[in-house]
């Protein structure tokens, strides 16, 4: 994560035109977007400060020039928190994380949501729980724990393009939402061996990590082309676990009468014959 916060500045300056802030636009540009003077001269810093913090060379730096540079380039809502984060990263000591555990009343829980295709995940996008609705949809209770993970199996698993039809999309939302949580945690050695290993296998995750996108995916839809069920057309919902904030339970909704809800109940049916 070394050099992130220059990263993420340099590619927010890139998407933004002159004319949207009211300069002009003339002369031949190296670069697209803003130079760096014009981001100091908006913001109402000097530029070698600017210069510095793009550097991660600048002091600590206050909510009001963090707030001014993201005014300046248009930042939403998350990508100005995120914005914050790295700029002031909370370092701890390393040490070797303990296995994520899921408490016995998160999994009652899912367990009884028998028409409701659901997940635990935690920071990383490992797959930490799922119901018999859930694994009859994906299957992760046939994959290796090591394999249990979105972003892996998206990017290192060809039949996901089958899976997902609108794949593309699907995987620049990983990467924008794995790429906030490793802001979160710059010191996550199991992050930044994640980010490795796809930066080493996959040319798409590499060129989408380069983007710079921050997401936070809280609620959304998302076609799955099932090979038993069909195409199924899945809205979601995502809530923190309050005794452990670090994992999110993602519940497929849908709409019920809907052909995508009768597929499921069939589904969840032919799972449980195939399991007798």
């Amino acid at each position: 994560m070394d050099g992130e916060l220059g990263d993420f500045l340099r590619s927010r300056r890139a998407r933004i035109q002159p004319e949207e802030v009211g300069l002009p636009s003339y002369g031949r540009r190296r670069v697209p977007g803003l130079r760096r003077e014009e981001v100091a001269q908006l913001a109402g810093v000097s530029v070698d400060y600017y210069i510095r913090l793009e550097q991660g060379r600048g002091p600590s730096v206050s909510d009001a020039v963090l707030d001014a540079i993201a005014r300046v380039l248009h930042l939403d809502e998350t990508e100005h928190a995120y914005l914050r984060t790295v700029a002031r990263p909370r370092r701890t000591k390393s040490s070797r994380p303990a296995a994520p555990r899921v408490r016995p009343g998160v999994q009652l829980i899912l367990d009884g949501m028998d028409r409701f295709p659901a997940f635990v995940f935690g920071r990383r996008l490992d797959v930490l729980a799922w119901n018999a609705l859930g694994d009859a949809l994906s299957g992760f209770s046939r994959m290796a724990t090591g394999e249990r993970n979105v972003a892996r199996q998206i990017f290192l698993d060809p039949a996901t393009r089958d899976l997902y039809p609108d794949w593309a999309a699907v995987a620049a939302q990983n990467v924008a939402h794995l790429h906030l949580n490793a802001g979160h945690h710059p010191d996550d050695s199991g992050m930044a061996a994640l980010i490795g290993e796809l930066s080493l296998k996959s040319e798409d995750f590499r060129r989408l990590w380069a983007d710079h996108e921050v997401t936070e995916c809280r609620f959304g839809v998302k076609r799955v082309r099932h090979p038993v069920a069909g195409l199924l057309t899945l809205p979601y919902e995502t809530l923190t676990v309050p005794t452990d904030p670090e994992q999110t339970i993602v519940i497929y909704t849908p709409e019920p009468g809907s052909e995508t809800a009768e597929r499921l109940a069939l589904l969840g049916s032919w799972a449980t014959t195939r399991v007798r």
